[in-house]
């Protein structure tokens, strides 16, 4: 059984408790959060991941590109551990850059989720043949043009075009190249994916200022 660290609503310690009862009950508590960015020929794109068919919630959704629960004896350091888990990417927490906690609540079916987000960036120079995917939890990775997953984020635009791969179900990999809407991505808060979107945005324009 998984344990994880519980939080008041000041952000204080309170102790530990199972995973099953974080979410019944609706405790906050850590989790860890990684956006890949990559460049190519001078536009910036976000890569995704799709999340698997066998997932409890939201599968075959688009979502972050790396995430996962900070355990009880564990510290957000110890979060890059998901990038090699889910994408098969050894990346050093210090290459990571951050982009600060958010708070993020969502309810879906009997899930409380209260999660304190460590929210990071990781500036990759991967290609798809790179990843090497934890078929249990994701299968597939997109990327989107960062300028319209930024507009698709702050409500200026209903659909965006994904290219990449996923694995379908005779587990063969399928090249994307289309258009995906809004009910294709997992449902985070519309406040969660403008601060993200705006948070990265801004990253961005440090790194073409050479910040």
């Amino acid at each position: 059984m998984e344990y994880l660290k519980i939080f008041n609503e000041e952000k204080e310690p309170i102790g530990i408790a199972s995973r099953e009862e974080v979410h019944k009950k609706g405790y906050w508590h850590e989790t860890f959060q990684c956006w890949f960015i990559s460049k190519c020929k001078d536009k910036w794109f976000v890569l995704l991941q799709i999340r698997s068919s066998n997932k409890k919630d939201y599968p075959n959704l688009i979502d972050i590109t790396a995430a996962g629960h900070i355990m009880a004896d564990e510290a957000v350091v110890d979060g890059v551990r998901e990038i090699q888990e889910e994408l098969g990417i050894n990346v050093k927490f210090n290459e990571l850059i951050s982009l600060g906690m958010i708070d993020y609540s969502v309810k879906h079916k009997n899930l409380i989720d209260n999660e304190l987000a460590n929210v990071f960036l990781y500036k990759s120079n991967h290609t798809f043949d790179d990843f090497t995917l934890q078929k249990e939890e994701v299968s597939g990775i997109v990327r989107i043009e960062f300028s319209s997953f930024y507009e698709f984020c702050t409500g200026m635009q209903e659909e965006v075009r994904i290219q990449g791969f996923v694995f379908n179900q005779k587990h063969d990999r399928v090249h994307i190249n289309r258009i995906a809407k809004k009910h294709e991505f997992v449902p985070h808060e519309r406040s969660y994916y403008e601060t993200i979107a705006r948070r990265i945005k801004e990253k961005i324009e440090e790194e073409n200022e050479g910040r």
